[in-house]
């Protein structure tokens, strides 16, 4: 029966792969065994931050060698999501998930599944065509994962690209016209687009209530399972998909909840209670360790209220709203947690409510 495996890495720079590298040497798994790799680099998670390239680039090349290929094949084989931003106290980190064959067990298991669309052209971003495109290859990643039922799942990380000048002009001389000319704005669309995808997939949101008009404008209309990452670094969408499932074996599960603003505690620890973990407080230290990952997203609310009271972060020209909402994210959830490496990745455009998004925690179940 499958075993989902998931192992958390320190890194000490985004290039770091040493504890990847040390990881495989132990044998605690095989390079052929992983699937995705989740990071969160310490760059500053908009259009420029060239920290989730380099990492990677890195990983490619770690994994390329220790599989014995040529690194420009590795991105065919495994989903390597990278998420800019670590700021407050959140740390730079790697979540490697891998699939092996272990003995027989009762019940559901944390499952994985993964799947890549097609490239897209630029004008694609941001556009019907990729949420559609999305929600088919969400559809494969989760046959993949052996999870018939849309409720088993509970985390779907997208990996998606945004526009940039070079791309925007060569749309141009084709004489097609790109969904935004702003770049920034383009990892919005392209978040709402790769979420509205896993939405429908998921049954969350209808098909007849979706069209291009929709998107990044339609706030109601939200997944409370997507995540999304928008970066320079690739021009397809990778989708991991996770959930219980029957027919997998091992000790870790998945539950999630629904933030609804950055603030909401209750949401976090509910999710460990799902999972059996205390919640009268911060987790104490032994079972902080049996979590082995928490995945949040952050998004500063629209209207720059926080239940009633002002916020600033739509407002600072110095800092990016999205590296305000992580830094308060981040914050919440490590005070819970009592551990600082989650990860915790911002943009939440129809990812949860207006000012909320989903949060998932993996843990050992005792017993």
């Amino acid at each position: 029966m499958p075993e989902c495996l998931v192992f958390r890495v320190p890194t000490r720079h985004p290039a770091d792969v040493s504890g990847l590298d040390a990881l495989i040497a132990s044998g605690a798994v095989a390079a052929a065994e992983i699937v995705a790799v989740f990071g969160k680099t310490e760059g500053n998670g908009c259009v420029n931050d060239f920290t989730r390239p380099l990492a990677v680039m890195a990983l490619e090349a770690a994994l390329a060698a220790h599989l014995g290929v040529p690194p420009a094949t590795v991105g065919a084989r495994v989903a390597l999501v990278m998420s800019g931003g670590t700021e407050g106290g959140l740390s730079p980190h790697l979540l490697v998930l891998a699939r092996r064959e272990g003995p027989a067990g009762a019940g559901r298991a944390l499952a994985v599944g993964t799947a890549f669309t097609d490239d897209f052209l630029p004008e694609d971003i941001g556009r019907m065509a990729q949420v559609r495109a999305t929600a088919a290859a969400v559809r494969r990643a989760m046959a993949a994962a052996g999870l018939e039922d849309a409720a088993d799942v509970h985390f779907v990380q997208v990996k998606c690209p945004l526009l940039t000048s070079a791309r925007i002009q060569e749309a141009a001389a084709r004489g097609e016209r790109v969904a935004t000319h702003d770049t920034y704005a383009s990892m919005g669309l392209s978040r709402g687009a790769s979420a509205l995808g896993i939405g429908l997939a998921l049954g969350e949101i209808p098909a007849d209530a979706l069209d291009d008009s929709v998107i990044g404008t339609r706030t109601d209309l939200h997944s409370g399972r997507a995540s999304a990452s928008a970066g320079i670094e690739l021009m397809r969408n990778e989708i991991i998909v996770l959930g219980n499932a029957p027919g997998w074996t091992g000790p870790l599960r998945i539950a999630h909840r629904v933030m609804r603003d950055g603030i909401d505690l209750s949401a976090i620890q509910g999710t460990l209670a799902d999972l059996g973990l205390p919640t009268g407080g911060q987790l104490p230290p032994e079972a902080a360790e049996r979590v082995v990952a928490l995945l949040a997203k952050a998004e500063p609310s629209g209207d720059g209220l926080i239940r009633g009271r002002r916020h600033i972060m739509n407002d600072d020209s110095d800092i990016n709203a999205t590296r305000h909402a992580r830094a308060l994210v981040g914050g919440v959830a490590a005070a819970a947690i009592g551990r600082t490496d989650l990860f915790v990745s911002g943009g939440a455009e129809h990812q949860g409510p207006d000012g909320g998004g989903p949060v998932a925690v993996i843990a050992t179940v005792e017993g």
